[in-house]
């Protein structure tokens, strides 16, 4: 079983952190992970160990002291784009024992290794949103985890509100807008946004743990807000403010019967639940379960079902919705595909106290993605 973890995104350090508990905890009497590492530039390597179990805020304390330069702990790795029974080809340069050629002209031994099913555990752009599913879709290979269209619509929160409101799910008013609007129209697309009232919160369309977020408060505020989200995506969408909202949040699991965990809360140690307040911050709270009405946790799992299913999810997600404490109106505020996933993620955290543990959910994963790669495999793919 092949663990991809890293990636191209600023949400590497977390990945890294979620594959430390899948290799922690998962039985190795019934897998045998291997762990494949994506660096921060792109390239795949076969690494020599698993990463260990930090927390989130180690790693990311490690990323930001270690040098510009990565450093790579393993060799060059190739997935195979196609049915094949080398799965994963790694690359190791070696050259002369003098020293005189240099280590990539010399020679390279070439290995391949193949894998049943493979655990993506990858957050945000180049990992969470379809690409690499759809290189598990070409290579015929089981995967954990939503396909390429439920990933590619869990990870832009503008394509995600639209199939929310087309199944008719309550959202909050939002615009989206993207760089050449901006740039083009200022003044048009200021206007729009006015229509949204305060406060607000502009974020980048494709990106998650809250990179890149900003709460407008103030008019003042809302041009450089804008102009961080597009440091990090070309897409941006702004979103009404819930005054005074609760967040809470709901895990799923399952394929074509999703099930719901009991809902959670979150409590930030600041004004919103911002990347600091994840992973930074030691005064950001989680109840589990959340204290809900019997009625209100009715309707949050009812939702969460609705909204995996409005992407055509599959596998895993977790639900974030907005509570108004005034109204108890609740708003679904978006789905993620591929969740933190470390031992003490709310979504591991809210399967636990639905009585499954973390070996058993990762278990649970890996034979979700099996069913469903066994489906696909019943389909013809010739018309002849």
């Amino acid at each position: 079983m092949g663990v991809i973890y890293g990636g191209r995104s600023g949400e590497h350090e977390v990945s890294v952190t979620s594959a430390a508990s899948i290799f922690k905890s998962i039985d190795r009497t019934r897998y045998e992970p291997v762990p494949i590492r994506i660096e921060k530039d792109g390239r795949w390597t076969l690494a020599d160990r698993p990463p260990t179990a930090l927390s989130a805020a180690e790693v990311i304390q490690q990323a930001r002291q270690s040098a510009a330069r990565p450093v790579r702990a393993g060799r060059d790795s190739l997935f195979v784009p196609y049915p094949s029974g080398d799965t994963l080809i790694t690359v190791e340069r070696r050259g002369s024992s003098d020293g005189s050629t240099p280590a990539d002209v010399d020679r390279a031994v070439v290995t391949g290794l193949g894998l049943d099913v493979v655990f993506p555990v990858l957050h945000g752009p180049y990992g969470e949103d379809g690409t690499v599913q759809g290189l598990m879709e070409l290579a015929n290979v089981p995967y954990v985890g939503p396909g390429v269209l439920a990933s590619a619509a869990g990870m832009d929160k503008a394509v995600m509100k639209v199939l929310f409101a087309a199944a008719g799910l309550p959202i909050v008013a939002s615009h989206a807008f993207v760089r050449a609007d901006w740039t083009r129209d200022r003044a048009g697309v200021l206007s729009a946004l006015a229509a949204l009232g305060l406060p607000l919160f502009v974020k980048p369309a494709n990106l998650g743990s809250s990179v890149g977020i900003s709460k407008v408060k103030a008019n003042a505020e809302l041009v450089p807000a804008i102009e961080t989200a597009l440091e990090f995506d070309r897409k941006v969408i702004v979103e009404a403010g819930v005054a005074n909202a609760r967040e809470v949040e709901c895990a799923v699991l399952g394929n074509d019967d999703p099930e719901t965990s009991v809902p959670g809360e979150i409590v930030p140690s600041r004004e919103f639940y911002d990347y600091e307040a994840k992973y930074l911050d030691e005064g950001s709270k989680s109840l589990i379960p959340a204290e809900l009405p019997a009625a209100t946790v009715a309707e949050v799992q009812r939702l969460s079902v609705a909204a995996f299913r409005a992407i055509d999810a599959a596998g895993l997600a977790r639900v974030d919705f907005l509570l108004a404490r005034d109204t108890g109106n609740l708003y679904v505020n978006e789905i993620n595909t591929m969740p933190g996933f470390t031992s003490i993620s709310m979504f591991a955290k809210m399967w636990e106290a639905s009585g499954v543990s973390y070996p058993a959910l990762v278990d649970r994963l890996i034979q979700l993605a099996l069913a469903r790669h066994g489906e696909k495999q019943r389909l013809r793919t010739s018309a002849l």
